[in-house]
Formats: structure tokens, C-alpha cells, sequence
């Protein structure tokens, strides 16, 4: 999901970026793409590569998954597992044929599509986010294997969310890293078979270096890509760049030919055990995005 509101610690905060808020859990995904398309959303579209190749990297085994934190309507599960395009899913969620359905024909029209498109080296994805119609939409048309409306930052996780992250290999995240913390990634580590790598595409405007010195505790070692940035979206106006502008400032950041040219930027954040660390080079991974 895209990033929401946050504070230059990383916290939730008010009036600082736009909220999308209505759009993140309905029925289906029209208004989600309708309404960040008309901004340029497009950090599932930077991820598609990137995760395509930590996927074929970290599963091997069968009943191996990626756990994809703030997974909303499964869109990363859909670049991952499809031969399908970013441009493409805004295309089908906003086409005339699709826009004039009811959310019941469209759950089962998704159904058919996903399947249509399906890639032969797919690999099983688990999703969570507390969103639960985004997550039941997300089921139901075939995206996720599983999928859990639980928010770790306020409660423990269920016996089932544990039992199905035991054969998480890779976690990714392209939205809602300013509202995680160790509460989410402590069960979720401490319950894997094997330490999975973390992939994490984080804007600008907040730290995330609290969530790499927890995974620092766990034996993770995060790498960060420095090649260049990746464009999030478009401001909605003046007010939310000037914060972006302020936000990224104050994290050391420089703001010139990126914020202050019109979008929200993210940094690619790849954390792994210490001696599997550089194997292969991030630059490697990211190359050709």
C-alpha cells in the first residue's frame, strides 16, 4: 500500500501528508487505483523486479512463501506471481467494463484474470494488513495463499498468523513502514524456521533506522541502496511538499531534484544474515529497474 501520514520519527502524525485513508479498505481495488493513479503511484512497479529476483533467491523448498507486510489489495502478490504490469493493473481497475461492475462480479472477473495471467514460476505469498476487505478481495480472486487482518503494533499475533509465518523465507514492504516496529517484526522473525531476509522500500521522510537496528538484533544486517531513489507519487499540492521538503531535510536527506521537484521519494532497504550480507550485491539485484 502507499505510505500514509507520518512524522519525521517515523510516527503517525496529522497533517502532514495527504490520507488516503478511505481507499485502503474496501470491497475491491477501483478506488485505490483511481485515486493514487491520478498522482502517479508507482513503488510496486520499482519493487516488481527487485522482489521477482530475492523470491527466486530465498525459495527453494516447497511451502517456502514471502510474507508481504501492508499488503492492501495484494498488488505486490500480483507483480510477483503475474505476468502483468503495474500500468497494466491500473488499465483493468480503471477500464469502462471493470469500473461499471459490482464489487461480487468483479471478485469473480479479478478471478479469471489473475488466473489468465498466472506465471509458471509463482510462488506462494502471505499477506497482512489490517485492512480486512482489502485482504478478503485479495483471497478470494487467488493473490494471496494467505491472508491476516491483524495490526502487530497494538495487539499480539493469532496462533494461525504464526503457525503460516514458519515458512516465510523473504519479507517485503512497499507502504506503511513509518507505522511498524519491533512489535510487528519481533513474532513474525522469532517464528520463522529460517531468518528470512527483509525487503523494504521506505519514503525519505521518515527513519528506518529503528526497525533496522531491531532486525540488527535478530542477526540482519541491512544494506542500503544507494544507486538512487525511487519515485513514490506526486504531491497532491504545495502544503504536502513543503512538509516533505521540512521531513526530508531534517533526516539529513537533500531534498534538491527529488522532493523538490515534485514527488515523494523512497529508499530500497535489504536486510540479511551478516555472512550472506552483498551475496548477491544489492547493486545486482536492482540493476535494470
Amino acid at each position: 500500500m502507499a505510505e500514509a501520514r507520518q512524522d519525521d520519527a517515523g510516527k503517525p502524525a496529522q497533517h502532514t501528508m495527504t490520507s488516503f485513508d478511505d481507499i485502503y479498505d474496501q470491497a475491491d481495488p477501483r478506488a485505490f487505483f483511481r485515486e493514487l493513479g491520478a498522482f502517479g503511484y508507482r513503488t510496486p512497479h520499482h519493487a516488481q523486479r527487485v522482489f521477482r529476483r530475492l523470491a527466486a533467491l530465498r525459495l527453494r523448498a516447497p511451502g517456502e512463501a514471502v510474507l508481504d507486510l501492508c499488503c492492501s489489495y495484494g498488488i505486490n502478490a500480483a507483480l510477483l506471481n503475474h505476468e502483468l504490469t503495474l500500468d497494466d493493473l491500473y488499465a483493468h481497475y480503471t477500464s469502462p467494463r471493470v469500473t461499471a461492475m459490482t464489487s461480487e462480479e468483479l471478485t469473480e472477473y479479478d478471478t479469471s484474470f489473475y488466473r489468465a495471467h498466472r506465471r509458471r514460476d509463482a510462488v506462494p505469498v502471505i499477506g497482512l494488513d489490517i485492512a480486512p476487505h482489502a485482504i478478503a478481495h485479495a483471497r478470494a480472486v487467488g493473490l494471496l495463499d494467505a491472508g491476516f487482518a491483524e495490526n502487530l503494533e497494538t495487539a499480539p499475533p493469532t496462533r494461525h498468523l504464526l503457525d503460516a509465518v514458519r515458512s516465510v523465507r523473504l519479507i517485503t514492504v512497499t507502504g506503511g513502514a513509518s507505522f511498524l516496529s519491533r512489535a510487528t517484526f519481533q513474532p513474525l522473525l522469532e517464528n520463522a524456521r529460517t531468518l528470512p531476509w527483509v525487503a523494504a522500500f521506505v519514503l525519505r521522510t521518515g527513519s528506518y533506522a529503528p526497525i533496522a537496528e531491531h532486525l540488527a538484533g535478530h542477526g540482519l544486517a541491512t544494506e542500503t541502496y544507494t544507486g538512487h531513489t525511487f519515485v513514490q507519487r506526486r504531491f497532491t499540492g504545495a502544503a504536502e511538499q513543503r512538509y516533505a521538503i521540512d521531513a526530508v531535510t531534517a533526516q539529513g536527506h537533500d531534498p534538491d531534484g527529488r522532493e523538490s521537484a515534485g514527488h515523494f521519494h523512497t529508499v530500497l532497504h535489504l536486510a540479511r544474515p551478516a555472512a550472506e550480507a552483498g551475496t548477491p550485491p544489492l547493486d545486482e539485484l536492482v540493476a535494470g529497474e
